[in-house]
């Protein structure tokens, strides 16, 4: 199939997938606790209604035949050499043989294919799920296209995860096992939608309001802030890996005044807001364990690595920025189109296992 809106990064990507039968296989909800200041102004519970994703893995794996298991069931902690595969990430890739295993295809029954949706879907919040379709749909043709699904470890045996990739997407569901790490691990969103300057605004694009309310913060700062706001040269988009107590460029939140500081919090809140309420609780849990926003910066990017200009239009509304802390990273490019790599711990010992 051909990617519409290409991109040299989603073209350059693509990453062999497993050879599930050169071994023998091992067959072997987040709580929602406060989490400070980052909670004050809630994140309401979603409503019991439906089982949850990693309910729904449990059974998916029980109706798994031994052929399948070959094919989409790994260890725990295997390898290949993308190193550990279970926390792998990158801008576009499959976990698995996007050909012959895609989640819409034969490969899986009617009653499997319909459990894997819901899982998927399951991960966001219900508010989101047309956006995260459409997204689906702009860039990789629809959902049960071309993207693919691995399981990690037993469900309802021993800790487990299910993985889902694809263009643009990374998404995990862990059931809690995955020590330290929001998500279940690193994750990788994105959208190419029908434009890619913000002068028109974006339009169709799912994820821009994000940018646009980061702007708006920077909007707020004063000179000297923007000053220390503004870097001059762009990391690579997957460099997101924790720095801990190292050096991280841009302006401490800490510096910021009271009302800037409610509005940085509503940027960490859109940030969040396309996922399920345990994953954002978690998510904000783990944030303040490694000493809140105020431990965080925030930078906005006027050049690419190699010099050229990532500001679209020479407006100063920057396309790329990051928020980053000792164990948190949101890295948001959005030229020529949005991608968004994402890494939150509190612990920031934690690698990063990403190519892109």
């Amino acid at each position: 199939m051909q990617l519409p809106r290409e991109c040299p990064e989603c073209l350059g990507d693509q990453v062999p997938t497993v050879n599930r039968r050169d071994f023998v296989r091992v067959v072997s909800l987040a709580g929602a606790a406060a989490a400070g200041g980052l909670l004050d102004q809630s994140i309401a519970a979603e409503p019991e209604k439906k089982p949850a994703s990693e309910t729904l893995v449990q059974k998916l794996f029980s109706t798994l035949s031994a052929k399948q298991k070959e094919e989409i069931c790994f260890p725990w902690d295997y390898q290949d050499d993308r190193g550990l595969l279970r926390t792998h990430v990158s801008n576009n890739w499959n976990i698995t043989d996007a050909a012959k295993l895609n989640v819409g295809g034969e490969f899986y029954t009617a009653e499997q294919r319909d459990l894997i949706r819901q899982i998927f879907l399951g991960l966001y919040n219900p508010d989101w799920h047309e956006r995260i379709l459409k997204q689906l749909q702009d860039d990789a043709g629809g959902y049960g296209k071309s993207q693919t699904i691995a399981i990690f470890g037993e469900p309802g045996a021993e800790k487990f995860e299910f993985v889902m990739t694809g263009r643009h997407l990374t998404v995990r569901c862990d059931g809690d096992n995955t020590d330290h790490m929001a998500f279940g691990g690193p994750i990788f969103y994105g959208h190419a939608a029908s434009g890619f300057n913000e002068r028109v605004g974006h339009p169709g694009n799912v994820f821009w309001h994000q940018a646009k309310m980061a702007n708006k913060l920077f909007q707020m700062l004063d000179g000297k802030q923007r000053e220390k706001s503004l870097v001059e040269l762009t990391p690579h988009e997957s460099a997101v890996g924790f720095r801990g107590k190292g050096e991280i460029p841009g302006l401490p939140i800490a510096e910021l005044s009271a009302d800037q500081k409610d509005h940085a919090r509503e940027v960490l809140r859109t940030l969040l807001e396309p996922y399920r309420a345990a994953d954002q609780t978690e998510a904000l849990k783990l944030v303040e364990a490694q000493g809140g926003l105020d431990a965080c910066r925030l930078s906005y990017y006027r050049k690419a690595s190699d010099g050229s200009s990532i500001d679209l239009g020479d407006d100063g509304e920057w396309d790329v920025w990051r928020l980053e802390g000792p164990s948190f990273v949101w890295h948001y490019r959005g030229f020529p189109h949005v991608h968004v790599w994402v890494n939150v711990s509190d612990d920031p010992t934690i690698k990063l296992n990403a190519r892109g």
